[in-house]
């Protein structure tokens, strides 16, 4: 699995609004405080800030959580990444990054999830192994091209075509930001850019125990503090 799993449809049936506007502003934030209040030379920012609006998001959200981030905002809270790894049902690999102003309330959650679903919570490293940590980058491009052509020139290592016709570009982390300038000269609209994991082996897995896993990946999704998750299916 190369980008964060993600239930088809599970954006625009399942999850509520406020929801989704929280996990939002939290990206924002963090964006902000890494590089900076300003979207035009802050790439992960302006980027967040785009998948914002394409939610409805509103204004006021995404101006507070940019000032929040930049630390313009002093309202007590301070927002947190934290990385947990462990296994679904049936032994797959799953790696779950989290944005939170309360880890203390975060931890108990993803025990109770994981427990309630048959997975076993980790440490540190282990499932890490199961995957390698790269660049990603989804883009787009109207007209014709040679794709292969496409990763080759912009110095990706490898690419896949989406359900909604985008592309994801695999690189390596260091080489990230210099894929997505070299997209972006060569007429590519760039719509995600982000570090993450992708699975070294996919865990062969029967109908049932996919439709376990399945629910299981939902349950996690669903947390507050979830920002993406990562299984090797």
């Amino acid at each position: 699995m190369g980008k964060g799993w993600k239930a088809a449809g599970k954006s625009e049936n399942a999850q509520k609004k406020g929801q989704m506007f929280t996990k939002a502003a939290r990206e924002i934030a963090v964006a902000a405080k890494a590089g900076g209040p300003n979207p035009d030379m802050n790439a992960r920012l302006r980027l967040a800030i785009d998948m914002a609006k394409k939610i409805s998001c509103p204004n006021d959200t995404i101006d507070r959580a940019i000032k929040k981030g930049a630390g313009l905002l002093d309202d007590g809270k301070i927002i947190e990444e934290l990385t947990y790894e462990g296994y679904a049902p049936h032994g797959v690999g799953v790696i779950v990054e989290c944005q939170t102003d309360n880890k203390h309330r975060t931890a108990p959650e993803m025990r109770a999830v994981f427990k309630k679903h048959d997975g076993n919570l980790g440490e540190s490293g282990s499932v890490a192994w199961m995957f390698t940590h790269c660049g990603f980058i989804v883009a787009s491009k109207a007209g014709s091209f040679d794709i292969d052509e496409e990763a080759i020139e912009s110095g990706a290592d490898d690419v896949s075509k989406n359900d909604d016709g985008s592309y994801e570009f695999i690189t390596s982390t260091d080489n990230l930001a210099a894929v997505g300038d070299t997209l972006k000269g060569r007429g590519w609209t760039i719509t995600e850019s982000y570090l993450g994991y992708k699975s070294n082996n996919t865990t062969e897995l029967s109908e049932a125990q996919q439709k376990e896993v399945q629910e299981f990946l939902e349950a996690v999704d669903d947390l507050d503090d979830t920002h993406k998750v990562y299984a090797t299916i």
